[in-house]
């Protein structure tokens, strides 16, 4: 990867590891679904306006909207309202890393490293680790929900890969265009589940604080991370870019220790490890093989 696009990927790790504070943020507020409608309306409008939807199928705009968009976020932000630590949300959610690569390999036929297994496995006994410590401090429903915001995440990934291959585009636009999918399907599953009372409640007591929780989920988790994510999966392969995720929880966990004086027990920490070792041996066994080789 070049250095540039190395440094654009840490500047999304940045971002979206404070993303998780802020959607804990939100949700005391906001109901959580709503929350999600509000983001995705904000990203799409007024940014929309000044820039040309890219030619694309628009299955693939409904597609990544439902998946990376709709699907993630309603369990994500469901999990943390539901008492789900953000901080170990931002670890839990990193398994889309793997997620992405079981998925290329079924829908996309990349093939796997050696290395890459070693990682899933470490990364699997490090959910297992996680989610067998479930509790008051991280209810098992929480958890699970995070799991499956993960899975959504990577269904979203191999979308992606599908809108490279229709050329080159502009990816913020693509972005800002496939927001306009998911303020509907949130605002129809808030008032199904949530409740027209609960919805209006939130808006009428809309504060400067639920404000600048929308506006930093809108703007820069998603117009500036997903823009930068998406541009990045356009030019590698899915099982090289997914693996910097794993970088998040380190921005996740120091906000949410910080911020919410949220503590882990040793049990986290110790999947927490196995996660981050996962993410190592994927990003550097090759290169340094490769390295070893080349040495006289």
């Amino acid at each position: 990867m070049r250095p540039r696009d190395l440094a654009l990927a840490l500047l999304v790790v940045v971002v979206w590891g404070v993303n998780f504070a802020v959607i804990k943020t939100g949700v005391a507020e906001v109901p959580p679904l709503l929350l999600g409608a509000l983001r995705f309306l904000l990203a799409a409008c007024p940014a929309v306006f000044f820039l040309r939807a890219p030619k694309v199928p628009w299955q693939l705009y409904l597609a990544y909207g439902m998946t990376i968009s709709v699907g993630q976020f309603a369990f994500l932000f469901s999990a943390i309202h539901v008492g789900m630590p953000s901080g170990l949300a931002s670890l839990v959610l990193q398994s889309q890393a793997f997620f992405t690569m079981l998925f290329a390999a079924l829908w996309l036929k990349e093939g796997w490293r050696s290395s890459q297994l070693v990682g899933l496995l470490l990364a699997a006994c490090g959910l297992a680790l996680i989610g067998s410590a479930h509790g008051v401090s991280m209810p098992l429903l929480g958890f699970l929900l995070t799991v499956a915001a993960a899975s959504l995440w990577a269904a979203g990934n191999i979308v992606t890969r599908a809108v490279a291959a229709c050329g080159p585009i502009n990816q913020l636009a693509f972005v800002v265009w496939a927001s306009l999918v998911p303020p509907l399907p949130f605002l129809a599953l808030s008032l199904l589940i949530e409740g027209q009372p609960a919805m209006a409640a939130a808006l009428s007591d809309f504060s400067l604080r639920s404000f600048a929780a929308v506006a930093y989920l809108a703007w820069a988790a998603t117009l500036l991370g997903y823009g930068l994510w998406t541009r990045l999966l356009s030019r590698y392969p899915a099982n090289q870019v997914a693996p910097f995720s794993l970088l998040v929880p380190v921005v996740g966990l120091t906000t949410g220790w910080l911020v919410f004086d949220e503590v882990l027990r040793p049990v986290h920490l110790a999947g927490g490890a196995l996660l981050m070792l996962g993410l190592a041996v994927n990003l550097f066994t090759t290169r340094l093989l490769g390295w070893a080789r080349a040495r006289p």
